[in-house]
């Protein structure tokens, strides 16, 4: 490791005016940095011409912590030639920070690229794996870089993990439920009951909404009134949650009543609704489809369709189930039948209506 920069710079101690030296590496640092822009912005436009992923996210990870390394540099030399002991060590310390700097910004660029081009190809996108992965690895750079950092400031890296092993049962003791959270962020990233964008909701909660991050403490949900809710991880673990997100069908289950006046005609009704839902192009025959008299209800003959669409798009559903209900009131009125509503009918007696006379 080089401990003196005066034995490999010589050309920078040659003058006496430690002023002139000072402005002289900060001019020069200045004239680098710039050039190295230029550089690497002419390099930055030829590789985004390529298909390749791994040269974007690098070139893009390294333009800015790159700045940060030739003042780092820069301030180690004028500190040395003004005085000051340790210059090496700033310029050692800044270059590890932006060692982990660079990798950390390379690892979410990789990511978004990766996205990005897995939905330009149509290709579905498992976020959640991909966010899980991507923190672990920059959660792993900070935890390298931070111990080699204090390794090179002369801390004793052996003393300090043997320490963090006694130490962290007593934080484990006292952040019990921030562990609980973390293993329940855990357990969803291997689990997968859901993930980003999934509508889910919980029987036991009052809890629905789409997912919009899973943290190592919190899950993020959006509710349907665009209000954020913040739910522990560690609360997963002990409530039912259920994921219409990945549904396979929507169910239509309406009951209909036609008046009693109409008994004659209802099982040709029946049929032709039947007949209509095996026909119709947005309804799945391979599933469950029912049309049947149901009851002698109090104002009415009722019948009721179970059947299922092919869509689970929530908004479509609703369009397939207003064209089913509306086709249901045609084939009634084809049969010159009505929609039956609450009614009362009220019978005289005849001879009583004779003697009132």
């Amino acid at each position: 490791m080089i401990e003196n920069l005066k034995d490999y710079l010589p050309f920078v101690y040659e003058t006496d005016t430690w002023i002139l030296q000072v402005f002289a590496i900060l001019f020069a640092a200045l004239l680098l940095d710039y050039i190295q822009k230029k550089v690497l912005k002419r390099i930055k436009k030829q590789l985004e011409k390529t298909p390749t992923l791994w040269d974007d996210a690098f070139i893009h990870a390294v333009i800015q912590p790159l700045t940060v390394l030739i003042l780092a540099f820069s301030l180690s030399l004028a500190m040395d030639v003004s005085g000051f002991k340790n210059g090496f060590k700033v310029f050692e310390i800044g270059t590890i920070f932006v060692i982990s700097w660079t990798l950390i910004r390379f690892i979410s660029f990789v990511e978004l690229n990766i996205i990005k081009q897995q939905e330009i190809k149509g290709v579905n996108v498992d976020r959640t794996t991909a966010d899980a992965i991507s923190q672990l690895l920059r959660i792993s750079v900070i935890i390298t870089s931070v111990l080699v950092g204090l390794q090179s400031l002369g801390f004793n890296i052996s003393a300090i993990l043997a320490f963090g092993g006694i130490g962290g049962i007593a934080i484990g003791f006292a952040a019990k439920d921030l562990l609980a959270n973390f293993f329940g962020g855990l357990m969803i990233y291997l689990d997968r009951p859901f993930s980003v964008g999934d509508w889910i909701r919980s029987p036991d909660r009052n809890i629905e909404g789409t997912v919009e991050k899973i943290g190592w403490r919190l899950t993020l949900i959006r509710t349907f009134d665009k209000r954020p809710l913040y739910i522990p991880n560690s609360m997963f673990a002990s409530i039912s949650v259920e994921n219409p997100s990945r549904m396979t069908h929507r169910r239509i289950n309406e009951t209909i009543g036609v008046r009693y006046d109409d008994g004659k005609v209802l099982a040709k009704i029946i049929a032709d609704v039947k007949e209509m839902l095996v026909s119709h192009p947005e309804i799945d025959n391979t599933q469950t489809l029912m049309v049947n008299f149901n009851q002698f209800a109090t104002s009415s003959l009722d019948f009721f369709i179970y059947t299922f669409t092919k869509t689970t798009n929530w908004v479509k559903y609703h369009e397939v189930k207003q064209d089913v209900l509306f086709k249901i009131t045609e084939i009634v009125e084809s049969h010159g039948a009505e929609i039956a509503f609450p009614t009362s009918t009220v019978h005289i007696d005849n001879e009583i209506f004779v003697k009132n006379q």
